[in-house]
């Protein structure tokens, strides 16, 4: 089967699914379905922005229709969607149709409870993680932001990388005083990450309507409160998962060839 064009994929995945999808979802289905082979570093973002795109421009001609914050389905008068129950379709609806996700604009990337050992610690490490499973990983060394070290699942310490990237900061941290007391840590970081895999520039000055909701969104997701229902009011969409720096298994794999050296001497 050819590649499908972003649009097109979004399409094939939300008529299938005859109802509404958050747009993490329908990037996770057209890397499972194979409908691309080439998605970049940020599948979500870029669903996103193609069915935002079109809706700024198409207006009521768009195949496209936001039913709730960054959830989609296909208008009822769309080639695709026609076929579909309307009843059914419309009980996807959510009542927060025309909220934003402000926070976004402030967090665009962060990771949770990272491990220590998949990294090589040097003064430029290598702090690599996917957004999705297919995505190409990012190197996220540059970024900037708050990050917590864990002893276990115990936050020991909280910290900041700005006139520092995080990865460097990071590494400090394995020669200082707390040097034998972390073993994971997460970040959450403010440079947005281009479709390529890249740090862009911070944004502009912002606002309390975007700064309170994104401090909220970082309270909740790395303290876990039990009476926060939404973890991190879908601050999910832009989390990252952890991948092992390849120099990583190299070094395990060299250490064991020179462990038979040594023992056939």
């Amino acid at each position: 089967m050819s590649e499908l064009t972003w649009r097109k994929a979004i399409e094939r995945v939300l008529s299938d699914s005859g109802g509404a999808m958050h747009y993490t979802d329908i990037a996770e289905q057209i890397v499972a379905e194979g409908l691309r082979k080439n998605v970049g570093a940020t599948p979500p973002t870029t669903v996103n922005a193609n069915i935002s795109a079109s809706i700024s421009k198409d207006g009521e001609k768009s195949p496209f229709r936001k039913v709730g914050r960054g959830v989609y389905m296909l208008q009822k008068n769309s080639p695709m969607g026609a076929s579909k129950n309307a009843s059914q379709l419309e009980a996807k609806v959510e009542a927060d149709e025309g909220d934003e996700e402000q926070q976004y604009d402030i967090v665009s990337s962060f990771g949770m409870f990272w491990r220590r050992d998949y990294v090589v610690w040097t003064r430029t490490p290598k702090i690599l993680g996917i957004q999705q499973l297919g995505s190409d990983p990012v190197d996220f060394y540059g970024q900037l932001g708050i990050y917590l070290l864990y002893d276990g699942r115990e936050v020991v310490y909280v910290g900041r990388s700005v006139d520092r990237p995080l990865g460097r900061r990071l590494y400090e941290h394995t020669l200082d005083r707390l040097a034998t007391r972390w073993d994971r840590f997460s970040w959450f970081g403010v440079l947005p990450v281009s479709e390529e895999g890249g740090l862009q520039c911070q944004p502009g000055v912002y606002g309390a309507d975007k700064i309170v909701p994104a401090l909220e969104a970082i309270l909740i997701e790395a303290l876990e409160p039990r009476q926060n229902r939404k973890r991190g009011d879908d601050l999910s969409a832009v989390e990252y998962l952890q991948t092992e720096d390849p120099e990583v298994e190299k070094r395990k794999a060299q250490d064991v060839l020179d462990k038979l050296a040594n023992n056939l001497r």
